[in-house]
């Protein structure tokens, strides 16, 4: 028997965006369905907000979102900040995304992609615990803690 996680991110407003960035740092495809795809009334307000949106890639990586109905503006649900404070990672957010990788040079790619217009939190580096570690909170809101996979 085998299971599957796959993160679900909630927006209000930005999930479109959002795996369409992913999609571009990751590969893959992406399946986006809005609420008028679904039966609602596409002259209704929020119509074209996503309702199911996936991106899956071969290297195994997979996040869905969608958008909370009845909010516009542009952030993540339950967003908040996450930061360096006294040496230890300050948040106050429910949970972060993690991603790690066989090797630096993998990581590093999608460290890049996802460091655009990202605020870093810990630069990517040798850590203690991994040749690898860094953590940012990108455009959108999310939190990423990334690693090199500890041999």
């Amino acid at each position: 028997m085998t299971i599957q996680t796959t993160t679900h991110l909630n927006f209000r407003g930005d999930a479109r965006r959002a795996l369409e960035f992913y999609q571009s740092v990751f590969g893959g495809h992406a399946a986006i369905n809005t609420y008028a795809d679904f039966g609602m009334p596409s002259e209704l307000p929020g119509a074209e907000k996503v309702v199911f949106g996936i991106v899956a890639a071969e290297n195994g990586f997979r996040v869905m979102a969608y958008d909370a109905p009845g909010s516009s503006e542009s952030s993540l649900i339950g967003g908040g900040s996450t930061h360096r404070e006294n040496n230890t990672t300050a948040t106050d957010q429910a949970c972060f995304v993690s991603i790690s990788a066989d090797s630096l040079e993998e990581l590093q790619g999608y460290w890049d992609a996802l460091a655009l217009d990202a605020v870093i939190v810990e630069p990517l580096a040798a850590s203690a615990w991994s040749p690898g570690f860094g953590m940012l909170t990108d455009r959108f809101g999310v939190t990423w803690s990334i690693s090199v996979t500890p041999n």
